[in-house]
């Protein structure tokens, strides 16, 4: 039997029923991501890590002697299609749910995990998710009430802008980062002057760009996802554009990096996640993914594959699999690196399911992300 098993969204609904029942010696997680549509390049990544986990996981004799079963379904970067799959995939008794990584998809499927009582580790950041009483809702990454403090004071201090354009894209992850940022700078004395909004898979972004000029601001921030930020990155560049070029996880990734080329030089934020951090376990994990896949992984890899060794770490803890156990022992949980190599770095985790942990301050230079500082866990600043 594969252990690793992969199932389109065509193929989903139509074989859930008959899925087959599985013995002691395997333990059921199921990954809700996107495999198609607008945020495939973030999905696809997603799922290599917790594939590459997986693998390495049951290789190793499994979780407590049990070989890791899964069900990767696809949800078109549709929220409604989100929450169908997440219902579906119910029947098959899943320990733990992974994913999605869009906020939009978290936050309407996260309604069923709860219900079911399933855990569930999802790459989405926006602040909101967590901030609902959701006890069975956990992050692989920093919300934006994580991330925004750390950039801002940056873009007020390291930067010493004045006044910045802000281009932002109209989903939930956009305006979740959006209001976040604006809080975050406006406490630092950092003015908006331009607030420029774009739509998802958006194409042409010239007028974002000329709007951006036009505001005289001393940089611009942009919160867009993965193909977007490319496209944006492109035409500022076309357009001469010469002021300092800023963001937030999602305009330093790997993808952008390879998609917007020459474009991507220069351009300095903050990040969570990055394979190029100065970090021993992150670095041969960044090796046996490009061993193995062929290709760089980007945080939203590192989400996924962590996500998995959360669950071993954790499970192993209580010592059984119990899903309400295995959600009371998330919260205020302190993992080690040490102990756990597979977390890739010391993390905790608070009462609402928020994570903290060292993160990286980077500039693009020569085609890849470079550490220009290691920012400490916002709980022992």
């Amino acid at each position: 039997m594969n252990i690793v098993r992969i199932a389109t969204v065509a193929l989903a609904f139509a074989t859930l029923a008959s899925a087959p029942s599985f013995g002691q010696q395997t333990v059921r997680l199921t990954n809700v991501c996107e495999l198609s549509g607008p945020g495939t390049t973030a999905g696809t990544l997603w799922r290599n890590g917790v594939n590459l986990a997986i693998k390495e996981i049951n290789a190793q004799g499994g979780i407590l002697g049990r070989k890791i079963e899964i069900t990767t379904v696809d949800t078109q970067t549709k929220p409604d299609v989100a929450k169908s799959l997440a219902e579906k995939m119910l029947d098959e008794k899943p320990y733990v749910m992974l994913g999605p990584v869009f906020s939009g998809s978290v936050k309407v499927n996260m309604v069923v995990a709860e219900q079911a009582g399933i855990p569930q580790f999802m790459g989405g950041e926006a602040a909101d998710l967590t901030l609902q009483g959701n006890p069975f809702l956990f992050r692989t990454a920093f919300s934006q009430a994580t991330g925004m403090p750390k950039v801002a004071a940056w873009i007020a201090n390291g930067l010493k802008a004045k006044t910045i354009a802000l281009v932002w894209i109209n989903n939930d992850f956009g305006k979740g980062g959006r209001d976040a940022v604006k809080r975050e700078l406006a406490a630092r004395g950092v003015n908006v002057v331009a607030d420029i909004s774009t739509e998802p898979a958006a194409a042409d972004y010239a007028a974002a760009v000329v709007r951006a000029k036009q505001s005289g601001a001393d940089a611009l921030f942009a919160y867009l996802t993965e193909e977007e930020s490319a496209r944006l990155l492109i035409e500022l560049r076309k357009q001469g554009y010469d002021k300092p070029i800023v963001g937030e996880t999602t305009i330093m990734g790997q993808k952008v990096i390879e998609l917007a080329g020459g474009a991507a030089e220069g351009v300095r934020g903050h990040v969570g996640l990055t394979v190029d951090a100065p970090v021993p376990l992150i670095q041969a994990f960044a090796k046996r993914y490009l061993d193995e896949y062929k290709s760089a992984s980007d945080h939203n890899g590192m989400k996924g594959y962590t996500a998995v060794y959360f669950v071993k770490a954790v499970t192993e803890k209580l010592g059984k699999f119990d899903p309400k156990a295995f959600a009371a022992a998330m919260k205020g949980l302190k993992l080690s690196a040490k102990d756990h190599p597979g977390i890739l770095m010391d993390v905790s985790f608070d009462d609402k399911g928020d994570i903290d942990r060292e993160s990286f301050l980077v500039e693009v230079k020569n085609g890849k992300q470079t550490v220009i500082e290691v920012l400490p866990p916002l709980g022992k600043k």
